[in-house]
C-alpha cells in the first residue's frame, strides 16, 4: 500500500477511492477540479491522485447532497461550514426545493385544466388534489377609500418577484416611518399586461393613515423609484384567495381567468386594473399558505 511520503499516511489510489466512496473516477476527477474533495496527494512524476480512508465519509456526504440534486458550487459551500451551520444550509435548500415543487405542481394543473379544455382552476374527481388543488372560490367585498403611497415600473414577468418584495418594502418602511402608519394590506396594480414580452406598467401600493403626511413624502421622494402618493377611490371587487405556490406566473393567471369568467358568469362588469392584494409576510409564509387575492374592481352592468 502506498503511503503520504510527508506524514506516512496509508493512501488509496483513484480506483480504491472511488470504490469506497461510490463515486466515478471520473466524478472525482471533477471534483478535485472545484476543490470539492482535493487528494490528499498527488504524484508529481505519473500524476496519479491518492486519497486517504478519512476523506470517505466526506465524499459520501457529497454522493448524498448530489442526490438530493443539490448544485456543486452549493455542495462546495455547504461542506466547508461547521455541522450546525451545514444543517442548516441543507434545510434551507430543500426548502426552497419544496417551495419550486409546490409551484410546478400547480402549474400542472394550471396547464392540463387549459389544454383539456375545462378551463382554469376546473377540478375533475378523477384526478388527484395533489394536480388540481381547488377549484377557485370568487366572492366580493366593498374597499373603502384609501389614501396610498405607490411605486410604478415597466417590467417583464420574470422581474416581478424581485420587484414586488422590495418596492413594497420600501413602501411600507415609509409608511410606518413617514406617513402615519400602514391602514390596510400592500397592493399590486398591474395597468397593462405584464408577461414575458408585454412590460405593464405595475403600481405597488401601501395604504397609509395620514394623507398629508404622505403628499410631503411623495414631494420629497421625487421620481426616485417612480414614487408618488393618490387616493384610491372606494370600490367593490371580486376576488379569490390564492397560496404562495399559486403566486408564480403563469399560474396565476388561472386566478385571474376565474376571476374573469366568474364576473361575466354573474351579470357584472369589470371597472377598473386588475390587482394583487397581499396579507401575510411573504417571507415567513409556505407554499400552502394562502397569501394573497387576486382581484378586479367590479359594479353591476347598466
Amino acid at each position: 500500500m502506498d503511503v503520504h511520503p510527508q506524514t506516512g499516511e496509508p493512501l488509496l489510489s483513484i480506483g480504491e477511492f472511488a470504490a469506497r466512496a461510490r463515486l466515478s473516477p471520473k466524478a472525482l476527477r471533477l471534483y478535485d477540479r472545484l476543490g470539492l474533495l482535493t487528494p490528499a496527494y498527488v504524484d508529481a512524476s505519473t500524476g496519479y491522485r491518492h486519497y486517504t480512508a478519512a476523506q470517505v465519509e466526506h465524499a459520501r456526504t457529497v454522493v448524498l447532497l448530489r442526490r438530493l440534486g443539490m448544485p456543486l458550487a452549493d455542495i462546495t459551500a455547504t461542506v466547508r461550514l461547521d455541522g450546525e451551520q451545514a444543517g442548516r444550509a441543507v434545510a434551507t435548500y430543500w426548502a426552497d426545493v419544496e417551495e419550486r415543487h409546490a409551484e410546478r405542481r400547480t402549474l400542472v394543473g394550471y396547464l392540463r385544466g387549459r389544454l383539456s379544455g375545462r378551463g382554469p382552476g376546473m377540478t375533475d374527481m378523477s384526478d388527484t388534489p395533489e394536480m388540481y388543488g381547488n377549484e377557485f372560490e370568487v366572492t366580493t367585498v366593498d374597499v373603502p377609500e384609501q389614501y396610498v403611497i405607490c411605486e410604478s415600473r415597466h417590467l417583464l414577468s420574470e422581474e416581478l418577484p424581485v420587484w414586488i418584495g422590495a418596492s413594497t418594502g420600501r413602501l411600507e418602511e415609509a409608511a410606518e416611518r413617514e406617513c402615519g402608519g400602514i391602514a390596510a394590506p400592500a397592493f399590486v396594480v398591474y395597468h397593462a399586461e405584464v408577461t414575458q414580452d408585454s412590460d405593464g406598467p405595475a403600481e405597488a401600493c401601501v395604504p397609509v393613515r395620514d394623507a398629508a403626511a404622505a403628499r410631503a413624502w411623495a414631494l420629497k421622494a421625487g421620481r426616485q423609484h417612480g414614487s408618488n402618493s393618490r387616493v384610491e377611490p372606494a370600490h367593490r371587487i371580486a376576488y379569490t384567495r390564492i397560496t404562495k405556490a399559486q403566486v408564480s406566473y403563469p399560474q396565476i393567471l388561472g386566478a385571474f381567468e376565474a376571476v374573469e369568467a366568474w364576473v361575466a358568469r354573474e351579470g357584472l362588469q369589470v371597472t377598473g386594473p386588475c390587482r394583487e392584494i397581499y396579507f401575510v409576510e411573504w417571507d415567513t409564509a409556505g407554499p400552502e399558505d394562502p397569501v394573497c387575492d387576486v382581484a378586479f374592481p367590479v359594479a353591476p352592468r347598466p
